[in-house]
């Protein structure tokens, strides 16, 4: 499953995805990540969520990001949920290309068993219509 906090910058979103993440330690029978462009949740997030900063792995673009996400669903059948933080800033704008990403973590996501968050800076309006085929918004 694919859940989306969509709004423009400074509508709440990564306080909602810090909600979710420390919810999702609490109720988890299993691993939760965060992924994060920069270091900005460190006292946000639970310690018993994994944080990962994109930046010191050097992931830019939706391929990159897909096969990071990948990597962590194959080394570790634990995990439960996976969030991301500032997707626009790590894949770009391009909406087409983000209508395609969701489309590709949403077929990870059924293989894997594993449930992914992303916060969308943008107005809803904005993304293609074939996003909420495979994502809802929260």
């Amino acid at each position: 499953m694919i859940s989306l906090i969509i709004g423009k910058k400074g509508s709440g979103k990564t306080k909602h995805l810090i909600d979710n993440v420390n919810e999702a330690v609490k109720t988890s029978k299993g691993n939760v990540v965060c992924i994060e462009k920069g270091s900005k949740l460190t006292y946000d997030i639970s310690h018993a969520a994994r944080l990962v900063d994109t930046d010191v792995y050097g992931i830019n673009g939706d391929t990159s990001l897909y096969g990071f996400l990948a990597g962590i669903c194959a080394g570790n059948y634990d995990v439960t949920d996976i969030f991301v933080d500032a997707t626009l800033k790590i894949i770009g704008r391009d909406y087409d290309i983000v209508a395609d990403f969701i489309s590709r973590v949403s077929a990870l996501a059924e293989e894997s068993n594993t449930r992914f968050t992303f916060t969308i800076s943008c107005d809803e309006s904005e993304l293609p219509d074939k996003v909420f085929d495979y994502a809802r918004k929260i």
